[in-house]
């Protein structure tokens, strides 16, 4: 790998040791996995699903407020309020499952328990995109190559200039609308983020060959769009339709509130999962390479390459838990397959060892990643551009 032109001094030899240095912190670590790591991802689960079902039944405590029922406490004030509360609590327990939970067992961050209801090759998530498809996707496309050019899809995802080693094109003029939209919809740009959707797409393969792929693909959004948009409406429609002999309420308007809670607790997972992907890969001072730059890579230049490639977000212990400590990306692009919750405990080592091999540790506030990031987004929409935009 070169390092002609990036922003190290480190001989072939140094680049070795500081991997090795690595590769000690990761064996220190996964050794000493035990029983707290275990009482910290079982809580948290427990602690996930109850809020998600402690979210829907406020949603539907929050029918028995509308003004058709005529009681003292009855108003679209009081009915409203106890909608929003619920949909807030099911929009953090699918932040929760998504982030930290689902996005790591499936890392197989917990397959060393051997507990088969956490396990990777068992959970399937709370997402459109089946768990088979973006492991895929995930750990073996991105994680090998993150940040390669022409190799890592998840570099603008298709469809957004993030680097000015993608030459610009009159597509991405509006890219500014394409990023908005995606993180409206992360869940379904997710499920259609195939390589073989784009191979079709650019006319390098023919529709017949990503039939079953897509199909695989298509059956998964389906079943999501049946719990939440079907299902959970569905069972507050059944209690309404009886009660509406008595009350004057349309079961169809509640059907359309349960409905609409779980598209909008969809909609702030969807936000806060871009904004803390995008941070992570995108603000200023994040690199990215030519495949040229990683011939020849051994483990030690991944390393580097991981480094390079990610950035870190400040926050306290809740915000790490929500962002799923992706605000620790870099020493999850170094240790994807360490348990999460070790990696603010890795963090300040890795800094560390950054600081003594003079190398740079991309981190900061989340105003300042998100900032650059949406900046690097608009600036790059437009012909020219560099890198490594300030903040």
């Amino acid at each position: 790998m070169s390092t002609a032109s990036l922003p190290v001094s480190l001989n072939p030899q140094q680049i070795e040791e500081f991997g090795r240095e690595l590769d000690a912190i990761r064996d220190e670590v996964l050794d000493s996995r035990g029983e707290r790591d275990r009482k910290y991802i079982l809580g948290l689960i427990r602690f996930q699903r109850s809020l998600a079902l402690g979210g829907r039944l406020v949603i539907y405590a929050a029918l028995f407020f509308l003004p058709a029922w005529g009681h003292a406490l009855a108003s679209w004030t009081g009915a409203l309020g106890l909608l929003g509360l619920g949909t807030l609590m099911l929009g953090i327990a699918k932040i929760l499952e998504n982030m930290e939970i689902a996005h790591n067992v499936l890392h197989a961050q917990w397959d060393w328990m051997k507990d088969s209801s956490v396990h990777s090759s068992t959970w399937e998530w709370d997402n459109m995109s089946p768990s088979d498809r973006w492991m895929h996707s995930h750990n073996v496309v991105h994680h090998t190559w993150t940040n390669v050019m022409e190799k890592d899809l998840d570099v603008g995802y298709g469809i957004l200039r993030v680097t000015t080693l993608q030459p610009w094109k009159w597509k991405y003029l509006p890219q500014p609308i394409y990023a908005f939209l995606l993180m409206m919809l992360f869940e379904e740009g997710v499920a259609m983020h195939e390589q073989a959707l784009m191979d079709w797409l650019e006319g390098r393969k023919k529709f017949s060959e990503i039939k079953p792929l897509m199909g695989h693909v298509m059956r998964k959004i389906g079943r999501q769009v049946l719990k939440d948009y079907i299902m959970w409406p569905l069972a507050a429609l059944l209690v309404a339709l009886p009660l509406s002999m008595y009350v004057p309420m349309s079961p169809w308007l509640v059907f359309g509130l349960v409905a609409g809670a779980n598209a909008i607790a969809n909609v702030i997972r969807n936000i806060w999962a871009f904004a803390i992907i995008f941070c992570g890969h995108f603000p200023a001072g994040v690199h990215t390479f030519t495949p040229e730059q990683v011939e020849g890579e051994t483990r030690a230049h991944w390393y580097l390459r991981q480094l390079l490639g990610s950035a870190n977000i400040g926050g306290g212990k809740i915000f790490h838990i929500l962002s799923g400590n992706l605000s620790h990306q870099i020493e999850h692009h170094l240790f994807p397959d360490m348990c999460s919750n070790r990696y603010p405990e890795v963090a300040p080592r890795v800094q560390a060892l950054c600081v003594r091999y003079g190398l740079p540790y991309n981190t900061g506030s989340m105003t300042r990643q998100f900032g650059t990031t949406v900046w690097k987004i608009l600036r790059l929409s437009l012909p020219g551009g560099s890198d490594m935009i300030k903040a």
